[in-house]
């Protein structure tokens, strides 16, 4: 469970940072954004160290908003094991059985209840911190910008659930190195496209 807590990223995990590199590097971003911890900072500089579409891309900052769910007292243990426990009183064994039986955002409530200090986020904590990074976007970019933002797996479903409820994240959760496209504007934000890492798709 890789909420707030941080790890080092494997061989796999540097690789997938610049394949997604390699598929965003023609696009001349306005600004970069990146979660604060380690692993998506790196990923982050390898996308850009990808990058041909212009000579110098704006530095990163710091964006704590996107940055994963927190799993609280659950942190760094292991992942089937935990969900099972969050599950168990619900009728569930697994995250994937969890969210297709209630939903992502219940999973959040479950988890909270669930551990022992109630530090885990719940669904409405969870969003008070990321809309506020959608405010903070809105605040700091102009019309037609590009923005890199490296944020993280569950997060990115969460996001693309409420946005897009007609995607399937049960099934299809965000690959490492996916990249997914939103258009915001002032209300409302639009999933262009999800979960995309093949060379042949769209970017």
């Amino acid at each position: 469970m890789q909420g707030w807590c941080d790890s080092p990223l494997t061989p796999k995990g540097i690789e997938d940072g610049h394949r997604a590199g390699r598929h965003l590097a023609h696009i001349n971003f306005s600004n970069v954004y990146h979660s604060d911890t380690t692993r998506a900072k790196r990923t982050c500089g390898y996308i850009i160290d990808e990058n041909v579409a212009s000579a110098e891309l704006p530095q990163p900052k710091i964006l704590r908003n996107f940055r994963e769910q927190s799993y609280g007292y659950f942190e760094g243990n292991d992942s089937s094991q935990t969900w099972l426990m969050v599950g168990a009183i619900h009728g569930c064994e697994t995250f994937e059985e969890l969210i297709t039986k209630y939903s992502i955002e219940k999973s959040r409530d479950f988890m909270k209840e669930t551990d022992p200090f109630h530090d885990a986020e719940n669904d409405a904590e969870y969003w008070t911190r990321i809309n506020a990074g959608f405010d903070y976007l809105r605040t700091k970019q102009k019309s037609n910008d590009k923005v890199l933002l490296v944020s993280h797996g569950t997060t990115i479903r969460s996001i693309v659930h409420r946005f897009a409820p007609n995607i399937d994240i049960v099934s299809e959760g965000p690959a490492n190195g996916s990249v997914t496209k939103m258009t915001v504007d002032k209300n409302n934000v639009k999933v262009e496209y999800y979960n995309h890492y093949l060379d042949e798709q769209t970017y």
